[in-house]
């Protein structure tokens, strides 16, 4: 059935063995695996580097899947979330490049999934992105169905304060996107990372999408939010989103979990669900980080057991 694992970035400090190692002491059936270029992160949470894809060489590739092996423990799915829409033609083409490097591994590793953005120029409407999109994305896709990997696009708008404003860093985060995105790319090895925290902030259906995009569900996120009524009556929905919600782990949160696992069963959808730790409340100390991965395991526990 469904396979619980952890994103590898909120242990960002830790090598690839110890992450698999936590993952294996704690039960853990998969982990996501980060995969940016090393160098400096340009936000939280980015840059973290537990597959260096530019140095994976025979050797390597044995070393991490016979840890696998030992450790009973998958990698679901590689990760990389850039901007491949950047306004900065060579940022994008950076990105894209090293999108390709990501899959090219995971076909090195027998790893099915690659989980990314899609990126958005911020400045620039929904039209005028789905252009850029038209004109960078399917040739990747095709790249990536070739290789017989999948794509799963996490569909976070990457907007929340100042830094991302006015239109947001990711373009994929509406049901009404997803359409024309699929229209313009009809592989289904195009589709979906999904995560239900985003959807529930921005007064969406988080479970609707499930049902509606079943085939395009390559791997999913589990991350919990709330949304702040009193400040949200405050600030309005127009604010930067970070004013009236904040990620938390599942279970703390407005999700409502059992109709989404529901739903999982019911459309058949087997695969990884990673959690993903990005509650600030738990971030003070490593134990307090190791603390939110298992809190948040507990009570995933009842949907997917250990």
């Amino acid at each position: 059935m469904l396979t619980l694992g952890f994103v590898s970035a909120i242990l960002a400090e830790k090598s690839f063995e110890e992450v698999i190692d936590f993952a294996a002491e704690h039960k853990f059936g998969c982990v996501e695996m980060m995969c940016w270029p090393r160098g400096k992160a340009e936000r939280r949470y980015a840059g973290v580097t537990h597959v260096n894809v530019n140095d994976l060489d025979e050797e390597g590739i044995k070393r991490i899947n016979a840890y696998q092996k030992e450790k009973g423990v998958s990698i679901s799915g590689l990760g990389y979330y850039p901007n491949p829409l950047d306004p900065d033609e060579k940022k994008a083409a950076e990105a894209i490049s090293h999108i390709k490097k990501v899959i090219s591994a995971a076909v090195l590793l027998g790893i099915p999934v690659v989980n990314t953005f899609v990126g958005r120029n911020p400045s620039l409407n929904i039209h005028d992105n789905l252009k850029l999109f038209e004109e960078r994305f399917p040739e990747l896709v095709k790249f990536a169905a070739e290789s017989g990997i999948n794509i799963g696009i996490e569909n976070c708008p990457m907007f929340f304060t100042d830094d991302e404003w006015p239109g947001g860093k990711n373009l994929a985060f509406s049901p009404a996107i997803w359409d024309k995105m699929f229209t313009i790319i009809p592989d289904t090895h195009f589709g979906l990372n999904y995560d239900p925290s985003h959807p529930t902030w921005m007064m969406m259906d988080p479970v609707k999408p499930i049902y509606e995009y079943r085939d395009r569900l390559h791997h999913i996120h589990l991350k919990d939010v709330r949304v702040y009524k009193d400040k949200l009556d405050k600030v309005g929905i127009l604010a930067n989103p970070l004013e009236y919600h904040s990620p938390k782990i599942p279970g703390l949160g407005d999700v409502p979990w059992g109709r989404f696992f529901a739903a999982l069963t019911d459309v058949g959808y087997k695969g990884p669900c990673c959690i993903e730790v990005e509650d600030k409340a738990y971030e003070g100390s490593e134990e307090d980080i190791k603390s939110a991965i298992l809190t948040a395991r507990n009570y995933l526990s009842q949907y997917i057991p250990l």
